[in-house]
């Protein structure tokens, strides 16, 4: 495996500097070459290269330049072309306003020059565009118009996508056959061009639509191959792709292979923390359990899924959880809670067809594009003959008439529809009055369970304040008075200069204490407020550790406590300051636990993705019962081997500003042999997950 991650390395680093020194030879022809037709060719070849190798703004750059020289000369061809290629980046980059824009001025032009391939090429870019906006009457249009060219020339690149838009256009109109045509000729022309990431989107898009279909064979079919195409290391395809595999062998009733797709489905969202997946696994777990009757795990499972969708405001998830909850009800006898799902069911589903995308006119069939249709203002517009029109008025008569009949019928349906919905009503007034009641109850009940959980939760924060501020209030003032006593005396003329350097040491140590007390006590008191926030940076840990053993030094020194270094230069991508804070509370502990004779290491684990520091002592060892309460929300604190006392703040105050910075602590002790503190941090900049 290595060798091959090697060996594609070195192709890729070949066909780089192949590019790179094809564009550089390039340039030089262009320096030696006339302000020309032949200078703004040279300079189309390297914006080819650098689009294709996805240098966008170096390839914009020399787009300006020979947009200007085509016009300075009236280059038809050329302007044409560097508009195109403008076009194509921002439609990269996402711009689709200027991508449009760019894309008709280059239609304009190839219209001009009767370059029927490029306006093909153009019309198909802005189908795809208009389609990816939503607007797929039109976007239909567009690629309609171009696909004949496009298939006589074999543009494989553009027809791909062409097919593609088509096919998403036909299958938001629910026009599932032809969405169905279309993504297998996109697969065939894929499968000739072999673009693996074409294979996957047209096989996961076929397997969606006979998911829709309900022809569940061939959807496992095609979203197997899309996993076969897929590199093995691509976990969010397979956690998109599971749930659905799930699904589908659940519905041809083949439980065993649809638990270990499911089981997969469920442990790799979980570790992505992808949410959606989560939510499609746990439903597919549920459906998966309710079949077969293990209505506890699946009220488990859909019970989570169903909070899970209410947080993200998964429509489409809550749709079906809330489906398979009144069928869990129903199924376990519970007609009540099944009809109150029913209730959920139709307010959810009103959002869902909300979401649907509306169609001020039904969508183009292929076949209406021939040679009556002509292009006006960049849209299709067809042509009617006097027969067609005569024939449409006749229909319309026909039609109005049917329509006639169709509202009366209608009207006498509403007659009897408004007596039996008074009937209704009438006779389930006091059913419903008894409902709401109870619901009304259980509304109270609940608010009176939160507010006691506020209360609970105010009375732990009372406490721990008093703790905090009783041992802050005990502490501060020793370090303080002490400080105070030095300064007074040497104010006073009562030390000498020998005895003051004599009592320097303690004076630090005093000031050190303070200080860290105070570092703790506002780092504390922030994380509380929720106003922390970290400003991550590139910096050396070793660094870090050199500045904070000299606040400790004269402390070891006192103490007989010998310290070992075996860090290394290692750089981490985290905030400076809190994680000093984090390595000045872990050196402190480590050498309040240390007696005469004892040892502290510090060390550190150099790898690709993460940074592991520690701290080690020798000393007297955490008890395991100790070790739970270490990490807390609650102050936790012991005497040192010298009589030290301490806030109870620091290991808290660590695990915060540790979890802040994407990292995590913990130890590992043992009585009478001493204690390991690990952290582990990031070494590059860490993307935010999706939210769990």
């Amino acid at each position: 495996m290595k060798k091959l991650l090697v060996l594609l390395c070195l192709i890729f680093a070949i066909s780089s500097y192949s590019q790179d020194n094809e564009v550089e030879n390039l340039m030089l022809d262009l320096t030696f070459q006339d302000n020309d037709t032949t200078k703004v060719n040279t300079s189309l070849k390297i914006i080819k290269i650098l689009y294709e190798s996805e240098n966008y703004d170096r390839a914009l750059n020399f787009i300006k330049r020979t947009e200007k020289k085509s016009e300075e000369i009236a280059y038809e061809n050329g302007l044409a072309n560097v508009v195109y290629y403008k076009a194509l980046i921002f439609k990269k980059k996402d711009d689709y306003i200027n991508a449009l824009s760019q894309y008709k001025k280059a239609k304009s032009l190839f219209s001009k020059l009767k370059d029927t391939i490029s306006v093909s090429k153009v019309n198909s870019q802005l189908g795809v565009i208009e389609i990816e906006r939503g607007n797929y009457g039109k976007g239909l249009r567009y690629a309609l118009s171009a696909i004949k060219v496009l298939e006589k020339k074999q543009l494989n690149n553009e027809l791909a996508s062409t097919y593609k838009s088509l096919a998403k256009a036909y299958q938001n109109n629910g026009t599932y056959e032809k969405a169905i045509d279309y993504n297998l000729k996109s697969l065939e022309v894929e499968e000739l061009i072999n673009d693996t990431k074409g294979l996957i989107v047209s096989n996961k898009n076929l397997a969606q639509l006979y998911l829709q279909k309900e022809d569940y064979n061939k959807a496992i079919r095609y979203y197997e191959n899309a996993l076969n195409y897929a590199n093995t290391n691509d976990n969010d395809l397979k956690a998109e792709i599971l749930p659905e595999l799930g699904s589908a062998y659940i519905k041809i009733e083949d439980y065993k292979i649809a638990a270990d797709y499911l089981v997969k489905a469920i442990r790799l969202n979980r570790k992505l923390k992808n949410e959606k997946g989560i939510l499609n696994s746990l439903n597919n777990l549920g459906e998966l359990n309710l079949v077969k009757r293990n209505f506890k795990i699946a009220e488990n499972q859909l019970l989570e899924a169903g909070n899970l969708g209410r947080q993200s405001d998964n429509t489409l998830g809550l749709l079906k959880n809330y489906k398979l909850m009144k069928s869990l009800d129903s199924t376990r006898g519970d007609f009540e809670g099944a009809f109150g799902w029913q209730n959920q069911i139709i307010e959810i589903q009103k959002k869902v067809d909300a979401e649907k995308p509306r169609y001020a006119k039904p969508l183009i069939d292929d076949s209406e594009l021939n040679e009556s249709f002509i292009e006006d203002d960049n849209v299709v517009i067809p042509l009617t003959s006097k027969a067609d029109t005569d024939k449409n008025l006749v229909e319309k008569e026909r039609l109005d008439r049917l329509k006639l009949i169709f509202y009366a019928l209608l009207a006498a349906f509403a007659i009897v529809l408004v007596f039996f919905v008074l009937f209704y009503m009438k006779r389930n007034t006091s059913a419903k009055y008894t409902r709401d009641l109870e619901a009304k109850n259980q509304k109270i009940e609940l608010q009176n369970e939160a507010i006691l959980e506020q209360s609970k939760h105010l009375e732990n924060i009372n406490k721990v304040k008093d703790k905090l501020f009783s041992i802050v209030s005990h502490d501060l003032k020793d370090s303080l008075t002490s400080t105070k006593g030095f300064i007074d005396l040497l104010k006073e003329g009562q030390l000498s200069q020998e005895e003051f350097h004599n009592l320097l040491p303690e004076l630090s140590e005093n000031a050190n204490n303070a200080s860290l007390l105070l570092f703790n006590l506002l780092n504390w008191s922030k994380s509380q407020m929720q106003s922390l926030k970290p400003k991550p940076s590139l910096f050396d840990v070793q660094e870090v550790f050199y500045e904070k053993i000299k606040l400790i030094e004269q402390k070891m020194q006192t103490k007989g406590v010998l310290l070992i270094d075996n860090t290394l230069r290692d750089f981490i991508y985290a905030d400076k300051s809190m994680v000093e804070i984090i390595i000045q509370n872990l050196l402190a502990n480590a050498v309040k636990f240390c007696k005469s004779g004892d040892t502290i290491t510090i060390a550190n684990t150099i790898s690709n993705s993460k940074a592991i520091f520690s701290v080690s002592d020798s000393g007297v060892g955490i008890s395991t019962e100790n070790q739970q309460k270490l990490f807390g929300n609650n102050t936790f604190t012991t005497i040192g081997t010298g009589n030290e006392k301490g806030t109870g703040l620091g290991l808290t105050i660590c695990r915060e500003l540790v979890e802040l910075n994407d990292g995590r602590i913990w130890v590992d002790s043992e009585i009478n042999k001493g204690s390991t503190f690990f952290v582990e941090l990031p070494k590059t900049r860490v993307e935010d997950p999706v939210n769990t």
